[in-house]
């Protein structure tokens, strides 16, 4: 039978802020995987965020870049081992470097570019050796649009690029507000057709599972359903999530309110934890 360690127990409380014991029979019954953890957590009707258990914790920088005429956009994470580097001026300066580089091209292409006369690749191999810890680049995200607009939030642990429908007035100011909510956020796609159907089949077993186990007749629950997956997408799609700077209004609302014809049309965000 699968013993978890410690650490993985650890990691389930931090991810989900069940109680300890709770995290360590859901690992024992999933045998190790994160995901099925968090789903039987919450079918025993634990208040779990639903958050994704691929959110490794690692140091680093993530840093955002926005191509001059705001029509593309990268976001690198350089990581390292620990904070005491990551929170080094050089470190973080080594990272804007090599986000600016990134812009325009692919993961591959841009370990490969010239840099400081040598290769990326063979750059951050370099700094292993002269820092003594390992640094390499982790998530790697590009985006393409209309008009795009950058957040990195304080501490180089999260950046996001949003993509508006135009370059119109207030484009600049919406696509930096609406990158704050990303980071903040977290929103698992742009609307409800963009959410995927393995995430919508397995939130309908999940509140299926709470239903039944609660009682409710089997004739309503399908209507029961369906409230529940329009409060999900209102809290986990970002057009719909109430804006952080206004929870009067949803982020589809605030943007129309800077240019009627403007829309959130894409974005990426990228965290450390």
């Amino acid at each position: 039978m699968y013993t978890p360690v410690a650490a993985d127990v650890a990691k389930l409380r931090n991810i989900t802020g069940a109680g300890m014991m709770d995290c360590k029979k859901a690992l024992v019954e999933a045998e190790g995987d994160f995901d099925k953890a968090i789903e039987i957590l919450r079918k025993k009707g634990q208040k779990v965020a639903a958050n994704r258990a691929d959110r490794e914790s690692t140091e680093g920088a993530v840093i955002a870049k926005v191509n001059a005429d705001n029509t593309a956009g990268v976001i690198i994470a350089l990581n390292c081992e620990t904070d005491f580097v990551a929170k080094n001026d050089d470190f973080v300066k080594l990272a804007h470097e090599l986000a600016e580089l990134a812009l325009g091209k692919t993961k591959e292409e841009f370990l490969a570019s010239d840099f400081q006369g040598t290769t990326v690749a063979e750059k951050l191999i370099e700094q292993t050796g002269v820092i003594g810890e390992k640094i390499e680049i982790g998530s790697f995200e590009t985006i393409e649009g209309p008009f795009l607009g950058a957040y990195i939030h304080a501490g180089n642990k999260i950046a996001a690029i949003t993509s508006l429908s135009a370059d119109v007035d207030g484009a600049s100011e919406a696509a930096k507000a609406v990158s704050m909510q990303v980071a903040a956020m977290n929103p698992i796609a742009l609307d409800e057709t963009m959410v995927s159907q393995e995430v919508i089949d397995r939130e309908l077993d999940i509140e299926r599972e709470i239903l039944t186990k609660e009682g409710k007749p089997a004739n309503i629950i399908d209507n029961i359903l369906k409230g529940k997956m329009q409060k999900f997408y209102k809290d986990n799609t970002l057009v719909h999530q109430a804006f952080i700077k206004d929870s009067g209004v949803s982020v589809a609302d605030y943007v129309k309110s800077v240019n009627g014809d403007l829309k959130v049309v894409g974005f990426v965000r990228v965290s450390l934890a």
